[in-house]
């Protein structure tokens, strides 16, 4: 399989400058995807970012309050569908779209690849297609405009007795076993990282179980207060949302050789994956 990481959507810049002892470039935070090009299943798309809609009409597909947030630049070049492009095929040929989770940020692109089988953990999705709920983050997450074009759904539920390095794994229908859903619940209800095989190693895309590198640093974790903030503001279960960060520096420490972990809008991890891409 080869991998492209893509960014696909670049938002506010971020000063890393009150992390303690730490300091790193400001950085645009981004909407981080990957590009899977398989020999059976065709492209496979882990995650969409902002799609055209949003670029054409962000008002009615972001909302005040998600622009207002996050500065979001909206560049058409950063589309998934224009990136594809770029690269020489065609967005019928990508077959298959992975979601760590529905949030408006992470399901943008999904109007752009209307063909596509859409795989997200069932839970997610019914909280999604509620689009109202107890929690008020709900109706500012999930965009119905997003789906309004009735994607090919496939929704698994958490799965015992299948292990990825001591994580629940459930595998995708009509996927390799090299491309795996990891429940890592809190953020959402239905949150997962998604597993890759990239040759010797694998690549686990955290979506938003984390938001910057230093929460998941096993011997030197460091914060950024702002940043951490809004992961507490869009948080579902903040118990569990900390003990699986708990679980990915355990994952780290063990296996730091054998698995690079990376979330969807650490610019600076980004930047170290995507030459290799």
């Amino acid at each position: 399989m080869k991998i492209h990481h893509l960014n696909c959507g670049s938002m506010r810049e971020i000063d890393p400058a009150d992390a303690a002892d730490h300091r790193l470039e400001p950085a645009r935070a981004l909407n981080h995807c990957l590009l899977v090009e398989t020999d059976a299943a065709g492209l496979v798309l882990v995650e969409t970012g902002f799609g055209t809609p949003d670029v054409d009409r962000p008002e009615e597909t972001l909302g005040r309050t998600f622009l207002d947030r996050t500065q979001a630049l909206l560049d058409p070049e950063e589309t998934a569908v224009r990136q594809i492009r770029r690269l020489g095929h065609s967005p019928d040929d990508v077959r298959h779209i992975v979601l760590t989770h529905l949030d408006l940020d992470h399901s943008g692109g999904l109007p752009d690849f209307p063909q596509a089988t859409v795989h997200v953990h069932d839970a997610e999705y019914r909280a999604a297609m509620a689009a109202t709920g107890a929690h008020p983050e709900h109706t500012l997450r999930y965009r119905p405009a997003h789906w309004a074009h009735r994607p090919h759904w496939r929704t698994y539920e958490s799965r015992k007795g299948e292990s990825w390095f001591g994580f629940d794994a459930v595998e995708l229908d009509g996927l390799p076993p090299e491309i795996l859903l990891i429940p890592l619940a809190g953020h959402t209800e239905g949150h997962c990282a998604v597993a890759v095989r990239d040759g010797d190693r694998w690549l686990l895309h955290a979506g938003d179980a984390f938001y910057h590198h230093g929460q998941i640093e096993p011997d030197d974790r460091w914060s950024m207060p702002l940043w951490e903030a809004l992961e507490e503001i869009t948080e579902i279960d903040r118990p569990l949302r900390v003990a699986n960060q708990a679980r990915l520096r355990e994952l780290l420490r063990d296996h730091g050789d054998e698995v690079d972990v990376f979330s969807a809008h650490d610019p600076w991890a980004f930047a170290r994956l995507a030459p290799a891409g």
